[in-house]
């Protein structure tokens, strides 16, 4: 009977392994806290940007609801992680839970279950943020671990590639006893409160495989359907494969803020990355820091996306073509109606969602050109981006798509649809094209 229940059990796991892919066929799209609270956010303001969502945004696709880093904080203050005498929450088993006089919802040990039934009831779905290993204080109180027998949460630490910029965890040592069953008690937590989505920091760069595959088999073992989003950037290059058989997304660059260079250095980013964009899995450029972003942040004051509407076009047409997974970080209640515009044009969502094969034509002498094919139907699409301070004027598209490779006669604009014979390119401007 054993040998039954072993062959069974492998079986389940392969199968799982095999199906995360397809729990998240295309990129995925929310809102997450951070940029705009940083990790102060409270339940009231969660809700109110699921709200919005459920009413302006969830037709056209946007779905996920993420709370970012330090939910588990009582006192958390904005401007600087390490704080002094933090004031953590975590349950007998040494495993986060939400500070109750953030998320109110969460008293008497419910965690973040009816904060996420809450979501869940507007149609949409409920993510966490969580940072990589295990907390000091379960090592210090010598936490006993679900599930792992007896073995304690200074058993499995180490302080070996603890994390630089916040030191709330140490490492989980992946060859003692008792490590992967304190990931499998974690997110089988988490798969309880209905958790959809897990963004996991501190585990791109420096890259950690072993804590990944650790995460990876606990949440092929909970029972539910969780995205897994690993963080920050830049992902080496030489791990892309390894993490495409393990996550959904992939951070391919440092935290993205309001700054032309931070969009143009994004470009030579995803440049080197598209080449790994697979159904399930995604090369990931970082939230859009658009809207009204910084109330509480970590960098900068209250305030509207300091790009330009030419500079946010063009983060847009990026993240479209490249088929990054698109998380807003302003605080929506609040957002201007050109922000707005930009999340809900079906033309440029469907280019997002139904696009394949997309390949760099061109990133030289301050020009970009990116293409990509459609899924169905002729033609396909290019994105043109120019990256210097000039304007470039009278680009002649027929000659252009010619000399890029592609013989293409009809050009649209894709968020008009108006016909272009030629274009204007103002700096730090672009261009997204449906050709045929």
């Amino acid at each position: 009977m054993r040998i039954w229940n072993v062959l069974l059990g492998v079986f389940l796991f392969s199968t799982a392994f095999a199906d995360f892919k397809d729990w998240a066929k295309t990129p995925p799209m929310g809102w997450n806290s951070w940029d705009c609270y940083g990790p102060t956010v409270v339940e009231s303001e969660v809700r109110a940007n699921a709200d919005f969502m459920a009413k302006n945004l969830k037709i056209f696709g946007w779905e996920y609801v993420v709370v970012d880093i330090r939910w588990y904080v009582k006192n958390p203050s904005s401007g600087g992680y390490n704080q002094k005498d933090p004031e953590f929450v975590l349950d007998g088993c040494g495993r986060y839970m939400p500070a109750e006089n953030r998320f109110p919802s969460a008293k008497n040990g419910r965690g973040f279950k009816p904060l996420a039934d809450y979501v869940h009831s507007k149609g949409l779905k409920f993510g966490i943020h969580v940072m990589r290993g295990v907390p000091n204080a379960a090592v210090q109180n010598k936490t006993p671990i679900k599930g792992a027998g007896g073995i304690t949460a200074d058993k499995i630490a180490s302080d070996k590639t603890v994390c630089w910029w916040l030191k709330d965890n140490k490492t989980i040592d992946f060859k003692k006893a008792g490590a992967q069953e304190y990931y499998d008690s974690v997110i089988s937590l988490y798969a309880s409160w209905g958790v959809d989505f897990l963004k996991i920091d501190d585990l791109a760069n420096p890259y950690h495989a072993e804590e990944i595959e650790m995460i990876r088999h606990a949440i092929d073992r909970c029972g539910r359907k969780i995205v897994l989003s690993v963080s920050p950037g830049e992902t080496p290059t030489n791990c892309a494969e390894h993490v495409k058989a393990n996550a959904n997304m992939w951070r391919i660059v440092p935290d993205l803020w309001d700054d032309w260079g931070h969009v143009n250095r994004l470009m030579d980013a995803a440049s080197r990355r598209v080449c790994h964009i697979s159904s399930g899995g995604y090369p990931d450029c970082d939230m859009l820091p658009l809207g009204r972003i910084g109330i509480r942040a970590e960098v900068g004051k209250d305030r509207s996306s300091r790009l330009t509407r030419d500079e946010q076009l063009t983060l847009m047409n990026l993240m479209l073509i490249c088929k990054s997974p698109l998380m807003f970080g302003g605080d929506l209640p609040s957002c201007d109606e050109f922000t707005i515009s930009l999340l809900i044009n079906r033309r440029a969502l469907n280019l997002h969602k139904n696009s394949k094969n997309v390949r760099i034509l061109k990133n030289e002498g301050g020009v970009l050109a990116i293409s990509a094919e459609k899924r169905v139907g002729v033609g396909g699409y290019i994105a043109l981006f120019n990256r210097t301070d000039a304007v470039m004027e009278d680009i002649e598209l027929a000659r252009t798509s010619e000399s890029l490779g592609i013989g293409a006669s009809e050009f649209r604009e894709v968020w008009t649809g108006n016909l272009l014979k030629s274009v204007l390119l103002k700096p730090h401007s672009s261009v997204l094209i449906d050709f045929r």
